[in-house]
């Protein structure tokens, strides 16, 4: 028993040191928002406590003196158009490559997975006379158009290998009941690929949101920047840093993303992880 105990104290210390490891960033941020620039930038001054009174002037400041909430909205715009394009594509396409039996399906599947490896660093020079050609320069339009050629190609992918686990008899025995192809795809195969579509959700808002590359490349405006490109560029001024307000950003942005990615982690798991073994 007292090796038992042991051990499990020893285990509950070792996940107990890994969670203030990850949890560190957001703890440090914290505080940091909080900080008076006096006690900030005092050497002197313990970095992990609040030497002098916490303030509310960075949160104040980030909100109310900066375009943040301009960023947070365009950023949730851009992110939920992405995840509609891209679902709206990616279904279809990876429904019929893994149950049709083509020949070349495999391979295309593949092929198409090969696209997102291609560095956004090498593409964004030859996307830009996409973006002119559209008329979409110093607009959020054009992320919301070229977002999608980075999270369809893994998306169909992943999709690819989850319906592959989805028995035919399935959508056989619906047809029977006297659906159409179409109808038994949205009435059967969809409700069961519900954690794909959430692994695809949950990974297309998180990379339209977070992308730094397209962003900065391709919208200059203020009034059209997200808030991946436009919190380092307007709280970055010269060789000025609102610290403390990027910290806030940085916590206030993270946080609420990171509590949705947890409310739905069993079913992203679940989607990538069968989509991995079939894919």
């Amino acid at each position: 028993m007292r090796g038992r105990r042991r051990r499990r104290v020893g285990l509950y210390l070792l996940v107990l040191g890994f969670v203030l490891f990850a949890a560190f960033p957001f703890l440090w941020g914290t505080i940091t928002a909080f900080k008076q620039d006096s006690d900030l930038y005092n050497v002197k001054s313990d970095p992990f406590l609040f030497n002098r009174p916490p303030t509310l002037k960075n949160i104040t400041l980030l909100l109310f003196h900066t375009p943040f909430q301009i960023f947070v909205r365009n950023t949730v715009v851009v992110g939920l158009l992405v995840v509609a394009i891209t679902l709206v594509i990616s279904l279809p396409a990876a429904y019929s490559l893994a149950r049709m039996n083509l020949r070349w399906g495999g391979a295309m599947g593949v092929a198409i997975f090969f696209v997102y490896l291609i560095p956004p660093s090498l593409l964004f020079i030859s996307l830009s006379r996409v973006v002119a050609f559209l008329h979409l320069q110093d607009s959020m339009w054009a992320l919301i158009v070229l977002y999608p050629t980075i999270t369809i190609p893994v998306s169909v992918w992943l999709l690819m290998g989850f319906f592959k686990t989805i028995p035919r008899e399935v959508e056989e025995q619906a047809m029977v009941d006297g659906y159409s192809k179409a109808a038994a795809f949205v009435r059967t195969v969809l409700p069961l690929a519900f954690p794909g579509m959430v692994a695809v959700v949950v990974f297309a808002f998180t990379l339209s949101s977070s992308e730094f590359i397209y962003a900065l490349a391709f919208v200059a405006r203020t009034t059209q920047k997200t808030v991946s490109v436009g919190v380092p560029t307007e709280l970055v001024r010269g060789d000025v840093f609102f610290w403390q307000s990027l910290q806030a950003a940085t916590v206030m942005v993270a946080v609420p993303v990171a509590l949705v990615f947890n409310l739905f982690l069993n079913r992203f798991i679940t989607g990538f992880t069968m989509g991995a073994v079939k894919g």
